[in-house]
């Protein structure tokens, strides 16, 4: 079974298919790439170099921008990108939410 599988070919981020240890081989492409820490079923590692500002892509959208630069087979997560879309749907205290009429 793969480890690891890009959900669609305009992404720059593979998906772990399930959970590996720091130190394992994962190959991206015919590039293969040492995991430096453990990693869960479901987490992403970049596919290629991800600038910082540069969308992450997953399912062919944006889920978020980087934060720094995050190399190939580096994991992909709060510590290095951001979301786009959280204070969309996070309220402040104070605030209401109102639908769109």
């Amino acid at each position: 079974m793969k480890s690891i599988i890009k959900l669609n070919p305009e992404d720059n981020i593979f998906v772990l298919t399930r959970s590996l240890q720091a130190g394992e081989v994962i190959e991206m492409e015919g590039v293969s790439h040492r995991l430096s820490a453990a990693l869960g079923l479901g987490h992403k590692v970049a596919a290629a170099r991800i600038a910082p500002g540069e969308k992450i892509l997953k399912y062919g959208v944006s889920i978020g921008s980087a934060t720094a630069v995050i190399e190939p087979g580096e994991h992909v997560h709060l510590h290095n990108m951001k979301s786009d879309y959280l204070p969309t749907y996070t309220l402040e205290e104070g605030h209401e939410f109102h639908a769109a009429t």
